[in-house]
Formats: structure tokens, sequence, C-alpha cells
């Protein structure tokens, strides 16, 4: 019963949080430059707040129109996942435009090898093979965000970027997948025992309540001004090219 309290009470905790993530983007006039971040978290009221609970609570948990529907939009949140990443990526290479080519390669690459491992894995099995195709195409997608999301913080510190925005949007989402891929590893080391099924509801929000809490501090702390490095040597070399003179 006590655990039944805490999973309710964590799931609307993260439902309120994304409400609010949703306002705060509006209101600080990030809106139109975070358009990407305000779509994916709208995506995830809409559809986790409120579809899902609107299925589970006419259909049941057991029923399969509850299970088809959760499944499918898991697999549009993934997706969403993947392109707000794509959006990360260009917004690090703005200034680099041969690291974004590469970059853009990365990413479609590595979006075809996840599809065509998920249409390997089918071939293999040919027992509900729609849900089937879901799960594993959505499980391998967020695996290969949590990847690209890892290379993604990397580059940035070798760039040394000053956007402490960005970086904190892709912190976020890195504590949304590194929680949930390391619970789904248990979940297969353990093939399922009740400790690790337990674990990883408990995870799953959570992590997306500690993401969004880090959006929402990234929307509301004022940027920093940071100053070039390079300008006082432009200052030095205009003032020592009018003494030449």
């Amino acid at each position: 019963m006590s655990e039944q309290i805490l999973i309710h009470g964590l799931r609307y905790a993260t439902y309120g949080i994304e409400a609010v993530v949703c306002v705060l983007l509006v209101r600080s006039g990030r809106w139109g430059r975070l358009k990407g971040v305000w779509f994916y978290v709208s995506a995830l009221l809409l559809l986790d707040g409120l579809g899902r609970e609107a299925v589970l609570n006419y259909f049941g948990l057991a029923s399969h129109e509850y299970r088809y529907f959760y499944w499918l939009t898991d697999v549009a949140l993934a997706l969403g996942a993947f392109l707000l990443i794509c959006s990360f990526f260009r917004r690090a290479c703005a200034q680099e435009e041969k690291l974004w080519r590469f970059a853009r390669s990365l990413l479609i690459f590595s979006f075809v090898i996840v599809l065509a491992i998920s249409i390997l894995f089918i071939t293999r099995n040919y027992t509900h093979l729609f849900t089937d195709f879901i799960i594993e195409f959505s499980q391998n997608l967020y695996f290969t965000c949590l990847v690209l999301d890892t290379l993604l913080y990397v580059m940035i510190q070798q760039l040394s970027l000053d956007d402490d925005e960005l970086g904190l949007l892709v912190c976020g989402f890195g504590v949304q997948f590194a929680g949930e891929a390391a619970c789904f590893a248990l979940l297969h080391l353990t093939f399922g025992d009740s400790f690790s099924t337990s674990l990883l509801v408990l995870s799953s929000p959570v992590c997306t309540f500690g993401m969004l809490a880090i959006w929402a501090y990234a929307v509301t702390k004022k940027p920093q001004t940071v100053p070039s490095r390079f300008q006082p040597r432009k200052v030095e070399a205009l003032a020592g090219a009018r003494v030449g003179s």
C-alpha cells in the first residue's frame, strides 16, 4: 500500500513539474530559442501525464489497449528525445560547420543502426511482431540517446563553450537516460525479479523529475556574461599600433 502511494506521489509530482517547465519556458521569454525543449516537455505532459492516465483509468492496467498505447507513446517520446538531442548537437556546433557535418552523419548513422538492429531482432522472434518491434526499437533508441548525450557533453567540454544553458539541458538528459538504462540493465541481469521491477517502476518518475528540475533551473537561471579571453589582447594590440604610428 505504501509503495503504491509513493509511486502515485512521484508520478503526479512529475506531471506537476512538466506543467511548470512549460509555463516557465513561455514566461521567461525563452520559448523561441528552446522550442524543441518546450515541444518535448509538452509531449511528456500530454502523452504520459494525460493520455496514459486516461487510457489506464478507462481500460485498466492489464488491457491490450493500455499496453499498445503505452508502447506507442513510448516510441513517440523516444523519437522526440532523439530529435531534441540532434537539436542540441546543432546548437553546440553552431560555430563549427565542419564539426556539424560530422555530427549530422553520426546522428543519421546511429538512427539507421538502431532501426537495423531492431528489425534484425524481430526477424528472429515471430510472435507478437508489432509489440516486440516497438519495445525493442524504443529501448535501443533510448540507449543510443544516452550514448549520444554523453558524447555531446564531452564535446561541449572540449569546445569550451560558454553556454551554461545548453550544458544544463544536456546534463538533465543524462540523468533521465542513465538512471533508466541502469535499471533496465539490472532488470535483464536479474531476469525480471520483483525487486528490480519495483526499482524500475520507481526510478522512471524519479529520473524524469530530476531531468525536469535541472531544466527548470536552466530556464530560470540568468545567462552569465562571460568576457572574451581574447579581448585584452585586442586592446593591447590596438594601443601598440597607435603608439607605433
